[in-house]
């Protein structure tokens, strides 16, 4: 089991790198933001909402019908799949509800949750204490390392979900909203979000 500091200590050292992920996310907020303009929230939630409605009839079935003991993981991307990246900045950034609504039964029901993004290595604390702070059971995140920077973000994240699988996990499920996401397999289903031919990062 992977070990936890204290909360406290946790969120000490989390309001002092908030503060960097602050800095790398606000240059790019005017592009974000100007691109999320051109695309109507409440259509996105509908959208985001059809392709649960999608998923969640599929994953009850699954782990429903799981072998006693199964390792059982979920694979989610971040930026506008779990959190609502580009619909106006804040800190700790909202939830995504469809995609939390889908992950709170999941991990009520002992499928573990896996969050692969391809945010760098220095915000990984302000990032998990944000899915914590959302109502995400977080299991594993992975960020990107220093080499990983150069690495071809899809093949970045095939390998993420194959350590996951080295784990001993059968993931059921990959999430994402871009084919970055969900290309290279390692996942028994994918569903995919609206980026809106790649308005949403």
């Amino acid at each position: 089991m992977r070990s936890r500091r204290p909360l406290v200590s946790r969120l000490a050292v989390t309001a002092v790198t908030a503060s960097a992920f602050l800095a790398l996310a606000a240059p790019a907020q005017a592009a974000t933001t100007t691109a999320a303009g051109d695309v109507d929230y409440a259509t996105w939630q509908k959208d985001c909402q059809s392709v649960m409605d999608q998923a969640l009839p599929y994953l009850k079935e699954r782990i429903a019908s799981a072998k006693p003991g199964a390792k059982q993981a979920i694979v989610f991307d971040i930026d506008n799949t779990t959190l609502e990246t580009d619909f106006g900045f804040s800190y700790p950034q909202p939830a995504n509800k469809p995609v939390l609504n889908v992950a709170k039964y999941a991990q009520e029901h002992g499928v573990s949750l896996f969050f692969v993004t391809a945010r760098p290595g220095i915000i990984y604390l302000p990032t998990e204490y944000n899915l914590e702070h959302d109502g995400y059971k977080v299991s594993g995140l992975y960020v990107r390392g220093l080499f990983d920077l150069f690495k071809d973000v899809a093949a970045y994240k095939t390998a993420q979900r194959v350590d996951i699988e080295n784990k001993g996990y059968d993931i059921i499920a990959n999430i994402g909203n871009s084919a970055t996401d969900l290309s290279g397999g390692h996942a028994d289903r994918t569903f995919k979000l609206p980026d809106y031919d790649g308005q949403l990062s």
